[in-house]
């Protein structure tokens, strides 16, 4: 690959910009002065302009696992709070970030970013079906008839538009502290459902998404998706729609 078309590929800047770093020989890749061709874009893992370092993206495509702090709204035009896409590298920001779903700007969690159109795709479109499952902390305290109504099928009313939507899984880890399992990906869907059964949703964590989980990953953090995390991704998601 050529190195201009890399840079470029990196967010670093335009044509000219990145030609002239090179030209200048301000730019290093995994410690050293890059060709003008690179055979293995996979296995870089830094840059280096002018001394600082900057983490590089394996191409052509990405996989970006973010926990999800409070306060960030999952666009690339916010209009109340911050863009999740402040949260990654500055030069990551110039390119084509597409979120995998969206989470409300309260909402925190695993949230994933890529540039895979096709997987975003797969992992969002309502006839796959791919695994959600949330933490919800209740206004009120709720015993198992909540879960019995949630996962019998509860009716959200969308303007005139009345449907019945069901959980795949529901349980209370206390009587204030619900996890709960969707397979459908409806605006504000979780805090509707516990609402038309008469509770409230004070506090909401997607602490799974498909395959994917935080781990030990703060609010804010990133990191990269291993091959394998990839491949298991893929995996989980097809089995779950056969």
């Amino acid at each position: 690959m050529d190195i201009v078309k890399y840079l470029q590929a990196q967010g670093i800047g335009s044509r000219k910009m990145c030609r002239i770093l090179l030209q200048q020989e301000r730019i290093l890749i995994d410690g050293a002065l890059p060709s003008h061709e690179i055979t293995d874009t996979s296995n870089i893992k830094q840059l280096m302009i002018d001394g600082k370092s900057l983490p590089a993206l394996p191409l052509p495509y990405f996989y970006i696992l973010l926990n999800k702090p409070a306060g960030f709204e999952t666009s690339h035009k916010p209009t109340h709070y911050p863009s999740v896409f402040s949260l990654l590298p500055t030069h990551w920001q110039n390119l084509s970030l597409q979120a995998v779903g969206r989470l409300d700007a309260d909402t925190e969690g695993v949230l994933l970013i890529t540039n895979d159109g096709s997987l975003n795709h797969f992992l969002t479109s309502p006839k796959h079906h791919v695994v959600k499952i949330y933490h919800a902390t209740l206004k009120h305290a709720a015993d198992d008839d909540l879960c019995h109504q949630l996962t019998q099928g509860v009716v959200l009313r969308d303007r005139n538009e009345e449907e019945s939507v069901q959980a795949i899984a529901a349980e209370l880890k206390n009587p204030h502290l619900l996890a709960l399992s969707i397979d459908s990906g409806q605006y504000h869907q979780v805090k509707r459902m516990i609402s038309a059964c008469g509770n409230r949703v004070e506090y909401l964590e997607r602490i799974a998404f498909a395959s994917l989980q935080t781990g030990d990953l703060s609010r804010g953090q990133w990191r990269l998706l291993s091959p394998q995390e990839i491949e298991a991704l893929r995996y989980n998601s097809q089995q779950q729609i056969k």
